[in-house]
């Protein structure tokens, strides 16, 4: 059984969080890449062979919105929702899904809202034969059947939170027993079931950590490619904004 340092220890400590506080959560590659200050990090074969079911995505130009902001610049976009799950979250899932698998984990857990990230995540692991359980939203749950159907096609157990899996969930199902669950609250699930009940699973995320936002660079990528030239300004997201000015700045 692994033991976990106690809140208290932590906040006491003041320091911040190193390796072996994510091992219980993380599979070790995903820990190295969140404080990885190499510029470039290989993309194993097997990534690359789940990607080439639905990448290289269409290059776009928007002539109209040029024609609309009269503007001589050249404005173009990359469509990233021809992945199976319909989104851009895969080029990340279909990464994690696969460190954890090479490091032997068989079983996962994360949270999801609307249920895209649950989508591409049960995706990435069906790629890789890996049990998931997605812990969604319950106004979502409830409202978007068919996103949780998707998970569950590709082999998910999609329950809503808040969830009497977890004390926090118990907690707020007590309080408020029809509590429609919030992207506050959902989180707290997978991360209290890692760190507190279940050694043997591992937990996936999809915002919060670094190496999160490494993956979905490769379409900024693959942007230079179709392009062959350095465009004055990229970006998929207001966060990748500023990454994508940074990183370009470099070239």
């Amino acid at each position: 059984m692994v033991q976990y340092p106690s809140r208290s220890s932590r906040t006491i400590a003041r320091k911040p969080v190193g390796p072996e506080d994510l091992a219980p959560l993380f599979p070790m590659e995903l820990i190295k890449q969140e404080v990885s200050t190499e510029r470039w990090i290989e993309i194993p074969e097997e990534i690359q062979e789940v990607y080439r079911t639905w990448r290289p995505t269409a290059l776009h130009r928007a002539y109209r919105l040029e024609k609309a902001l009269d503007t001589p610049a050249k404005i173009f976009y990359k469509y990233e929702g021809t992945s199976q799950a319909g989104s851009h979250k895969p080029n990340t899932a279909v990464a994690q899904a696969y460190y954890n698998k090479k490091e032997g984990i068989k079983r996962l857990t994360t949270e999801t809202g609307a249920g895209q990230w649950g989508s591409a995540l049960a995706m990435g692991c069906a790629f890789f034969g890996v049990e998931l359980k997605v812990y969604m939203v319950r106004i979502s749950y409830d409202q978007k059947p068919y996103r949780r159907i998707l998970m569950e096609t590709w082999g998910a157990n999609c329950v809503p939170s808040p969830s009497p899996d977890t004390k926090a969930g118990r907690d707020m199902l007590e309080k408020w027993p029809d509590c429609p669950g919030s992207l506050g609250l959902t989180p707290t699930t997978p991360w209290e079931v890692c760190s507190t009940m279940c050694s043997c699973t591992r937990l996936l995320s999809g915002k919060r950590l670094e190496n999160r936002w490494k993956w979905p660079t490769l379409t900024q990528i693959s942007l230079l490619d179709a392009l062959g030239e350095v465009p004055i300004l990229q970006a998929n997201s207001f966060l990748g904004l500023g990454i994508r000015l940074v990183a370009i700045s470099q070239i």
